[in-house]
């Protein structure tokens, strides 16, 4: 994980992490006491500059980390032009925007400062990756439009097949919350 910090800490990007994925999983593979890490389908790296929004650029950086660190699959997003992507309102910087990420568990980033310090930021804490919770966050439970995508990614994601200790809690309009272990 250190070495994909600092090839997207060589980038200079401003106010960039790794995220999602990338530290959810790792935390739920240590949990399970997995020998190997899980793979995981890419390796996100947002940052938030404001002065080149172009989609080209975001994939002239993806090729710089591929000649780095090969073999990663690297997706880099900036996320001054994602909220128009995603249909939302513009996010302030780039933790507005991993707080607006589906799941509470997902809603992490990693970077290194100055001095190669490991930073961690998590706007809705790290109880629920800690805990094994599965959530929607609470920018995705306050839209009802969003709470479809939520249920859809952990359809499509399989993480409990992947991860049987997480507990999942769905959203539905009669119960409004209901923890599932067994799904």
């Amino acid at each position: 994980m250190i070495k994909l910090l600092q090839a997207a800490k060589s980038l200079n990007l401003p106010d960039w992490w790794i995220c999602a994925g990338f530290v959810r999983s790792k935390i739920w593979d240590t949990i399970h006491d997995f020998s190997e890490r899980t793979a995981i389908p890419d390796v996100d790296v947002i940052y938030f500059d404001k002065e080149n929004m172009d989609e080209f650029e975001e994939k002239k950086l993806e090729e710089i980390l591929r000649r780095i660190v090969p073999h990663v699959p690297w997706s880099v997003k900036n996320e001054v032009r994602m909220h128009v992507v995603n249909g939302l309102d513009p996010y302030i910087n780039s933790v507005d925007a991993i707080s607006k990420f589906p799941e509470t568990a997902t809603a992490l980033g990693l970077r290194l400062n100055q001095k190669n310090n490991v930073v961690l930021t998590a706007p809705h804490g790290v109880e629920d990756v800690l805990n094994l919770h599965l959530r929607p966050t609470p920018f995705f439970m306050e839209n009802p439009n969003l709470v479809q995508i939520f249920e859809n990614r952990i359809a499509k994601k399989n993480w409990k097949g992947i991860w049987p200790k997480i507990k999942v809690r769905h959203i539905n309009r009669e119960d409004k919350e209901k923890w599932h272990e067994g799904e």
